[in-house]
Formats: structure tokens, C-alpha cells, sequence
């Protein structure tokens, strides 16, 4: 019934309308300062999710063109940005050193960055990834995936990578990084590819990471995938990817810990925001979740896909994310869990907050019924935890669903805390199954499996989580 009303609330969505104008970003200097929320209660921010923080002061720059690049949009530039950054890596154990990309259009290949390095890019300087194969190698699947997300075997490496780093960073006076990915959407769409597609940006085993003040256009796939990581900010940064662009996902941490996104404005054609943590047996025998994850102020829209989403891999666990202050609109769904059997892991002890929802087909879409595996390896058996989920201070206008709730038999959805939530829907309200929660103050009124008023079996819900939102209210208005 849910999926019916999706695609006719899809059909009749006016997906043309603006969710609001891409932030300017107004840090163009070398520092800025975060506040970090504090306060009791679990599961609020560990220390180092959104901690203040300041851009390191680099003692040594070279310019791109300092190797011969040239910024004419023709001309490839792969071996002056790998060239580049050899020469920087003798100024690590220095202080480190920035590479700096003035105003042009820099066509380049694949290339790997190194620790201690900032890539600063000026504004009007466009990094343009190059529409030639050969200039994206195949590398190895990741170990928690077990083959690429797309096909069997290897991937091709991202635009800008890396891998076993520290203090890195990304950052500008609003320049853009463009995967030109429109030739690999079409390969997709033909089935010539022989390997998954690259991401715009992956870095992997890597801490201390921010990446701020750039636009980032047309990924070939997945468009920011920290993987492996910690320690990461991302802040004021802009995603764009036309609507129809096949899965192109804006920021995608995945088994990674002490992440902070805030301040970011997304319009993709998947997922704005996707918390991952591998796939099926591959992710369980990794076994490293995505844990301690914090998104504020938030803004996009997806017309086929999520604001926020966990999963579908998520198989190395996922817990302690803290989202707050999120605007979603012209969407099919605000926040969104995808899963299933074979999956394993869990998800748990997920707070949201000051939730904003506009022409959104489904507020709250959480399914066990996810399919997709990467092999035959998987093991049924392996059923997902979904448990401890509260969601307050929630408004939508032009809602189709409040929510569709789809828990397995044998694990369904356990403690799903709602409260202060109202949403103008039209063409249903709620279907729930195999789903247990508590419900506070909900319009329209949630179905019997959530319309408990008080924990009854000591599970998790707001009385441990009142106390951290009611700690940012005060530190917000401070």
C-alpha cells in the first residue's frame, strides 16, 4: 500500500520546487572554530564529534602550476597533481604543506593525496575529473564489502583518494570539483562497465580529515565516502548531482567513527546523507561500525531517494548518531532505514531532532525488507538489530505517508520513540508491522504498535535522550 502511494505522490510531486539556495560559504580564510554540543545523556556526541577546530597553518605551498598544469579545460593534468603531491610528502614531517589550485579548469585523472597536505582550491579554480577510463585504474574491492557495490571483482578508484593518512584537508575559497560523471551515468545505464564506478572523493584508514568550503558536482558515483576512517569534519560544503543521476549518494561515512557533517547543502539522486558500515558477511567479519556521527544543519532534496539515510550496509553496526536542525524536501523519504535479512549488525541508539520536512512522499521509511547481496556467502540467518530510534520536533507540509514500518518476524523494530511530531499528510498515514515503539504528542496518530505512552519492557526511549537535546537547546541559545 505504502509503495502504491509513493509513486503516486512521486507522479503529482512538484520536485521542481526549491528546498532554498545553496549556502554561501563564508569561511575563506586558513581557521575557523566549531562548537561542539555537550551535555549529559546517551547517546550524546563523544568528544571529537563536532569539537572545535582549526585549519592547520601550512609553512610550505606550491601552486599546481608550479608543475606545469595548465588550466584551459583540454589539456590533462594527471602528472602535475600526482607530481605535486611526491614532492609535498618530503614536507610532512615539516609541518606540512598546502597544494594550492588557482582560478582555471583543471582536467585531471585520478590522484592520491598524502599526510599533512591541504588541497586549497580559489575561487573560480574547477578541478574536472577526465571522461577517459584509463584515467580511473581498477583497484581492489574493500575488504568490508568484499567485491564493488555495482559488479563483481575490483572498482575503479576515486577522483581524489587516498589511503593510511593523517591531517588532511580540503578546503577553498569555494572552488568546485567537478567528476564530470554524465559518461559514467551513461555507461551505467548501458551496462559496459566491467567494474563499479569511482567515487568523487574516498579516503580510507585515514584520521584527522576535513573537508570544507567546495562545491562538489557530478560524481561518477558515491559522491564523499569516508571509509575506515575518524576523526572527520565536513562543513560548508555543496553536492550537486541532477536528480536522475543513477546513485549518486552526497556524503557517505561508512565504518567510521567521530564524523561531523554540518552546514552542508545537498541535491543528489540518491541519498543526501547514507551511514554505512559494510555488506552482509563481508561487513560482519570486518566488523567496524559506523559509530559517533553527528549532522547539523543539513539542507537538500532527492527526488528518488532520502534526506537521511542508514544503511543498506550496515552490516558492521551502526550507533550513537546525533542529528539535529535537518531540512528536507521534494524527496521520496526524510529519514530512511534500509535492511534485511543477511544483513546482521545493528542499528541503535540514533537521536533526531528539529526535523523539517516539505513535499516528502514518505516522512519515515524503515524496511527490513531490503534486498540485495553481494554473493551467495550471506547467511539468512543473520538478522538485523534495530532498536533505540527516537525522533522528536518533527513538522512536515505536503507529507504523502507519516511513516511505512516493515520489521521482521523474527527481529522486528524495537523501541521507536516519536514525540512532537505533526505532519499534514494526504494520502495515508501510518502502516506498521512487526514494529514496537512510544509515541508522544504525534499527528496523525501513529498506529497501535507505536501509540504505547511509556516504556513498558525498559527500553530505550526519550527519558535517557531528553536530557542531551534539552543540553543543545541551552547550549544553542547561549
Amino acid at each position: 500500500m505504502c509503495v502504491l502511494s509513493i509513486l503516486i505522490v512521486l507522479l503529482l510531486g512538484r520536485v521542481e520546487a526549491s528546498v532554498g539556495r545553496s549556502p554561501r560559504h563564508r569561511h575563506t580564510h586558513h581557521e575557523f572554530s566549531l562548537r561542539a554540543p555537550h551535555g549529559g545523556g546517551s547517546p550524546a556526541p563523544a568528544p571529537g564529534c563536532c569539537s572545535p577546530r582549526s585549519l592547520p597553518k601550512r609553512p610550505h605551498s606550491v601552486s599546481i602550476t608550479d608543475f606545469g598544469a595548465v588550466g584551459d579545460g583540454r589539456i590533462v593534468n594527471t602528472l602535475a597533481f600526482q607530481n605535486a603531491i611526491f614532492y609535498l610528502k618530503s614536507f610532512a614531517d615539516k609541518g606540512g604543506a598546502q597544494l594550492y589550485v588557482p582560478r582555471g579548469r583543471w582536467l585531471t585523472g585520478s590522484f592520491n593525496l598524502t599526510s599533512h597536505l591541504t588541497l586549497f582550491l580559489e575561487e573560480g579554480a574547477v578541478i574536472l575529473g577526465s571522461q577517459d577510463l584509463l584515467e580511473w585504474p581498477v583497484i581492489p574491492a574493500l575488504p568490508s564489502y568484499g567485491r564493488g557495490r555495482e559488479l563483481p571483482g575490483g572498482r575503479h578508484i576515486s577522483l581524489i583518494h587516498g589511503k593510511n593518512m593523517v591531517d588532511v584537508v580540503i578546503t577553498g575559497a569555494n572552488g568546485t570539483i567537478d567528476g564530470q560523471g554524465s559518461v559514467w551515468w551513461d555507461w551505467f545505464h548501458n551496462k559496459t562497465l566491467d567494474f563499479t564506478r569511482g567515487h568523487l572523493v574516498e579516503l580510507i584508514d585515514s584520521r584527522h580529515i576535513t573537508i570544507s568550503n567546495v562545491t562538489f558536482k557530478n560524481s561518477p558515483f558515491w559522491t564523499i565516502h569516508p571509509v575506515y576512517c575518524s576523526d572527520v569534519l565536513i562543513q560548508d560544503v555543496t553536492i550537486l548531482a541532477p536528480p536522475y543521476a543513477p546513485n549518486i549518494d552526497g556524503i557517505d561515512p561508512d565504518s567510521s567513527s567521530n564524523v561531523c557533517i554540518r552546514d552542508c547543502y545537498i541535491s543528489t539522486g540518491d541519498d543526501l546523507i547514507s551511514i554505512k558500515s559494510g555488506w552482509d558477511e563481508h561487513g560482519i567479519n570486518y566488523g567496524m561500525p559506523s559509530t559517533n556521527v553527528c549532522i547539523h544543519n543539513v539542507s537538500g532534496q532527492s527526488p528518488t531517494s532520502a534526506g537521511i539515510a542508514f544503511g543498506s550496509e550496515m552490516s558492521g553496526g551502526i550507533s550513537d548518531v546525533f542529528i539535529k536542525s535537518v531540512r528536507v524536501a521534494n524527496s521520496r523519504s526524510g529519514i530512511r532505514i534500509k535492511t534485511g535479512a543477511g544483513r546482521g549488525g545493528y542499528i541503535t541508539n540514533i537521536s533526531i531532532s528539529d526535523l523539517q520536512l516539505e513535499n516528502v512522499s514518505v516522512a519515515f521509511d524503515f524496511t527490513a525488507l531490503y534486498g540485495g547481496h553481494p554473493d551467495d556467502g550471506y547467511d539468512p540467518r543473520a538478522l538485523p538489530v534495530i532498536r533505540g530510534i527516537s525522533i522528536r520536533d518533527v513538522v512536515g507540509h505536503e507529507i504523502g505517508w507519516a511513516g511505512c514500518m516493515a520489521g521482521l518476524e523474527e527481529a522486528p523494530f524495537r523501541d521507536l520513540c516519536f514525540a512532537n511530531v505533526s505532519l499534514s499528510v494526504g494520502a495515508g498515514a501510518w502502516n506498521c508491522s512487526n514494529t514496537y515503539g512510544f509515541s508522544e504528542r504525534v499527528v496523525p496518530s501513529p498506529c497501535l504498535e507505536l501509540d504505547r505512552k511509556q516504556q513498558q519492557d525498559g527500553g530505550f526511549c526519550f527519558g535517557e535522550a531528553s536530557s542531551c537535546f534539552e543540553a543543545i537547546r541551552q547550549y544553542d541559545s547561549s
